[in-house]
């Protein structure tokens, strides 16, 4: 796969639409701690992000060509898979901190920021890394296929534990925590005694930490989800693009997720195959030179995802009726 140079008025195009559509998604979905995020709200508000995309992948095909489009397609749905079950994690956050529902989309709003910062720095410094040493998607082949097989053994109660996030940990160190929420707000003013005086300290809240073990928790999930897209894409716009616009509608998704997630019990499999069969995928490329073409990857990532996902269903049914 060549790598090509997109014009700045792509870049451009992009980032605008990007600003444009968190701006919308701030202003119109969720209002900032008034409600509740309904299910319908989420479903209608994902349909919008997976509209915007297809129309982004239809630019691309228009602009560029047919195999340029399907990669973007690929490295999106190898993203928006690994990020559904990204957002258990974020589930199992929001109860351990006891974040109320409501509050919930201001958290995952400014993660989301973050994370599309974050990762588009780590795809440029991974581009530039695989166009100057192409062997390097070797080592992300075989880091998937151990990423893949371990995800197998990964037990459901196995839970994220923030107190042991060194990122938190440092920023306690320097920074005064309280341990009651204060609504919507990172941080609070407190009067507090030190000695004889009283002083006005400002405080991080609990819904900051929150929103900080998220941000970290999604640099690691992006050691994963990254070198995954490098195997249907060496052109750094559409591995970015197509990684962006998957997270971007991650706080929408979470909503609609959260309320279903009893039916996606064999989700992990599922995407412990995906990750498998591209770290495979990346092998054949580099020692055999053996190149699965892009539409196949694209139909076998789809099917896989949609077999794991019946199957949960499956189970569950059967679950209720021997009840």
């Amino acid at each position: 796969m060549e790598v090509i140079s997109m014009p700045m008025w792509a870049w451009i195009l992009f980032y605008a639409l990007v600003i444009v559509m968190l701006y919308a998604d701030l202003k119109l979905f969720g209002r900032k701690g008034q409600h509740e995020v309904s299910i319908g709200e989420a479903l209608k508000m994902t349909a919008v992000w997976i509209i915007v995309s297809l129309i982004f992948c239809g630019g691309i095909w228009h602009f560029e060509n047919t195999d340029k489009a399907m990669e973007f397609l690929a490295g999106y749905l190898i993203e928006k898979s690994l990020s559904m079950d990204n957002l258990f994690v974020f589930l199992m956050l929001f109860s351990f901190f006891g974040v109320q529902r409501k509050y919930q989309h201001e958290v995952l709003f400014w993660g989301i920021f973050g994370a599309l910062i974050l990762r588009s720095i780590f795809i440029f410094a991974g581009a530039a890394m695989v166009q100057r040493f192409e062997w390097i998607l070797g080592i992300f082949g075989v880091f998937l296929i151990y990423t893949g097989i371990k995800m197998f053994s990964h037990k459901d109660d196995e839970s994220v534990d923030p107190s042991k996030n060194i990122f938190v940990k440092l920023f306690k160190k320097f920074f005064p925590v309280t341990d009651q929420m204060h609504e919507d707000k990172f941080f609070v003013k407190e009067l507090r005694r030190e000695g004889e005086k009283e002083v006005i300290k400002r405080l991080a809240t609990p819904l900051f930490i929150a929103l900080l073990v998220i941000e970290t928790t999604d640099v690691a999930f992006a050691v994963d989800s990254i070198p995954a897209v490098f195997s249907v894409s060496r052109d750094p716009f559409i591995v970015l693009t197509s990684n962006i616009f998957a997270i971007l509608g991650l706080r929408a998704l979470y909503f609609a997720l959260a309320a279903i997630a009893k039916y996606f019990a064999y989700l992990k499999y599922g995407l412990g195959i995906i990750l498998s069969f591209v770290g495979v995928k990346m092998l054949l490329e580099v020692l055999w030179d053996i190149n699965i073409p892009t539409p196949i990857s694209l139909l076998i990532i789809f099917g896989i995802l949609v077999l794991s996902m019946l199957a949960s269903y499956v189970a569950t049914l059967y679950s209720r009726r021997r009840q």
